[in-house]
């Protein structure tokens, strides 16, 4: 339904969605310093006619575009923070902001749903009921999505439904990539320290080594994930940083180790870390030593409804073709649109964006994407946001 004018219509909007797009990348905001983009994102929507409501859980924006006769509520998502690196891609619009660029597309996220938003408001006379256009915060460090709902956005009219989509390296430009069921993980944090006896380097007998004793929690931590799990169960044990030490002499009496922990269950989510306590415990009480253990739970695993997932993948279909809409890889990454999958039937799907065979790499100095990209992006969210409103 409405799929030939859902093209039109996003052919029309494409120059303004280049233009949106080049801009935001050009001006890159951090996690909670979205100001000039939520700005630029409510703007653009009252130009648009579109109603926008700003503020939303932090620098949130919320547009509504009210369709001609009563019916459901779809809600439509984007994320519009960037990251802190320093840009490396030649491209014409390149970051001129010093240490923050958009690595990861959401730069794509927030210009497409624009489009998405004129598009629909366009075709409102014909539409049942209503879509939310949530323009989120934060969406890589603290989870601008959890803030958001707790202001209300699912409410007032309530969402029926909730869909969203992220530009994908791994993925084939042009093509779109869904999957039912869990498809990224929760991505929870840990931090540990373990204190004991600092000495003399050359004197190891009479102070209690706390590198050594990180180094044998560090390996010992490997074999929770490879020998005291079921194997067919997916989950990452990953340290990524561990800090002791200020000299070639001298055994530290603090040792800090911090990592991540990737679970697509709530039960392997509790399982992991009790398993690494027990590690903690047994190596440091053997030495005479001592640590604190501290996991910060994130967002939680993100699990798309089967029902939705069917009705995102006939969409794609319509816009990309049957032949370039394949099953989705789970992944290890996370994403706090698991917060709106938790709350609301959900479905978050992928559009692919590597050329010429060649992944592109997320959070990369030299992430690049072609801008049509955008066409994808838009024109499925839009006969998503269409088909569920019709019930389709």
């Amino acid at each position: 339904m409405f799929t030939d004018e859902i093209r039109l219509c996003v052919e029309k909007h494409y120059p303004k969605g280049v233009e949106l797009r080049h801009h935001i990348h050009k001006y890159p905001e951090l996690s909670e310093h979205e100001v000039e983009t939520a700005a630029l994102v409510a703007d653009t929507l009252r130009g648009a006619g579109i109603e926008a409501r700003t503020g939303i859980g932090g620098n949130g924006v919320l547009g509504v575009v009210r369709g001609g006769r009563p019916g459901k509520t779809v809600l439509l998502r984007a994320d519009m923070d960037a990251l802190e690196l320093d840009e490396a891609a030649d491209v014409p619009y390149r970051s001129t902001r010093p240490g923050i660029m958009h690595a990861c597309g959401h730069d794509g996220h927030t210009a497409g749903l624009l489009m998405a938003g004129m598009v629909l408001n366009e075709l409102k006379d014909r539409l049942p009921g209503t879509v939310k256009l949530m323009f989120q915060p934060a969406e890589e460090t603290v989870g601008g999505a959890e803030r958001m709902i707790e202001a209300g956005i699912l409410d007032d009219p309530p969402v029926d439904a909730a869909f969203g989509c992220h530009l994908w390296g791994g993925g084939k430009e042009g093509t779109v990539l869904v999957k039912a069921g869990p498809v990224m993980a929760a991505p929870d944090e840990f931090r540990i320290k373990i204190t004991g006896a600092g000495g003399h380097g050359g004197m190891p007998h009479l102070a209690v080594d706390t590198i050594t004793l990180a180094a044998q929690v560090i390996l010992q931590f490997q074999t929770i994930v490879s020998r005291r799990k079921d194997p067919l169960e997916p989950a990452v044990l990953s340290v990524c940083t561990v800090k002791g030490g200020d000299t070639y002499n001298v055994i530290p009496e603090t040792v800090n180790v911090m990592g991540t922990i990737r679970t697509f269950t709530e039960e392997m989510r509790d399982f992991i870390p009790g398993e690494m306590e027990k590690v903690l415990r047994g190596i440091t009480s053997a030495a005479g030593a001592s640590y604190t253990f501290d996991v910060t739970k994130r967002f939680p695993p993100l699990v798309n409804d089967e029902t939705a997932t069917a009705l995102a993948r006939k969409a794609a279909e319509k816009i990309v073709g049957p032949d370039n809409v394949h099953e989705a890889a789970a992944s290890m990454g996370g994403e706090d649109f698991a917060c709106l999958a938790k709350k609301v039937p959900s479905s978050f799907f992928f559009v692919g964006i590597a050329r010429d065979g060649k992944p592109a790499i997320h959070h990369s100095p030299h992430f690049q994407w072609d801008d049509g990209a955008l066409r994808v992006v838009s024109a499925c969210l839009c006969q998503t946001a269409v088909d569920f409103l019709h019930g389709s």
